[in-house]
């Protein structure tokens, strides 16, 4: 493990001089926002206009990357959909500084979405369907596919060459994962579904809603970084929960919104259970990889013991048979 890690010289002073060259009035007033994998900060200007500033983890996406993000944000908000997506300063969405690639996007405020409200949940529907009627419009052309190699696969094989599992825990897990690589395998070849350009990470918090009595009210999306090709299902899955009476009446909802604006291939609801196995296994490699940053500890502790790698292979073993039951039908 590296005595140093790129994030330990990313100081305030760091931030404020990359914000200031950019010809921004800072007025020294930073706040760390809520964010594990790039650093995030509120920065107010002088003006009292807030600002959020996004340092990139280095290493993990290309300039190329990052500007398909960038660019798939702009082709949204020129639709009127509404996602946060970088300003362009000095000509530029993307800018470097100590090392570090960041952006500059303006603050938006808002709550996560009470998805129990059959309103917001359709409302919500509607919006990812007209993300994806954009997406599907050309594909990245150098950000990655979300499939079972990238996801699962090359995740299995990073943990298991990198000793990241404990050897009392390892055989069996190892067992199990591939047990779940075998069975999501089937499903995906059974299913075959378009893939098109994704928010990727469409879970609740990735969902700030505002008041419908605001102008511009309802959801609005952020932090597209992990935007990718995929099945359009793969942002809707994790918006639903519970039991599978309550799955199937969450995901109904959805896609009665979402149907109003896009038609869903609906043999993509058997890839619900394979996605999530696929998410499982690639958390587990996300979390090793990242052991060497400085807020590894503090915020996953609890990570790479026994115990836990014990409930990865009880949530493998869960997976198998979600993956063999039939598909939910809405």
């Amino acid at each position: 493990m590296p005595a140093t890690h790129a994030y330990e010289g990313l100081t305030p002073n760091v931030v404020l001089d990359a914000l200031s060259d950019l010809g921004l009035a800072v007025d020294g007033r930073l706040m760390a926002l809520s964010s594990y994998e790039n650093r995030v900060y509120q920065v107010m200007l002088e003006d009292e206009q807030a600002l959020v500033a996004k340092f990139y983890r280095p290493e993990r996406w290309s300039d190329a990357q990052i500007l398909e993000e960038h660019a798939f944000s702009a082709e949204l908000m020129a639709e009127e959909i509404q996602v946060v997506g970088p300003l362009v300063l000095n000509g530029n969405t993307l800018h470097h500084a100590a090392g570090f690639a960041f952006s500059v996007s303006p603050r938006r405020g808002g709550r996560m979405p009470e998805l129990d409200d059959v309103e917001v949940l359709e409302w919500i529907g509607r919006f990812i369907a007209r993300i994806h009627s954009v997406g599907q419009k050309q594909a990245f052309a150098t950000r990655p596919t979300l499939n079972l190699q990238t996801f699962a696969i090359d995740s299995r094989d990073w943990l298991l060459d990198n000793n990241m599992i404990p050897l009392d825990q390892q055989a069996t897990w190892t067992s199990w994962c591939e047990k779940a690589i075998a069975i999501a395998k089937d499903v995906f070849a059974e299913h075959p579904s378009q893939l098109i350009r994704l928010h990727g990470d469409c879970h609740p918090g990735n969902i700030l809603w505002t008041p419908t009595d605001q102008a511009n009210g309802g959801p609005h999306f952020v932090d597209l970084d992990d935007a990718r090709m995929g099945p359009a299902i793969q942002d809707l899955w994790m918006l639903i929960s519970g039991d599978r009476k309550q799955q199937t009446y969450q995901l109904s909802v959805l896609l009665d919104g979402y149907e109003q604006m896009r038609e869903l291939n609906r043999s993509e609801l058997a890839l619900i259970e394979p996605l999530r196995t696929l998410r499982l296994i690639h958390y587990s490699a996300w979390l090793a990889r990242r052991r060497d940053d400085p807020a590894f500890v503090q915020h996953f502790s609890w990570f790479g013991s026994s115990d836990y790698w014990a409930g990865q292979i009880h949530m493998l073993e869960e997976q198998c048979e979600a993956m063999q039951e039939p598909a939910l039908v809405v």
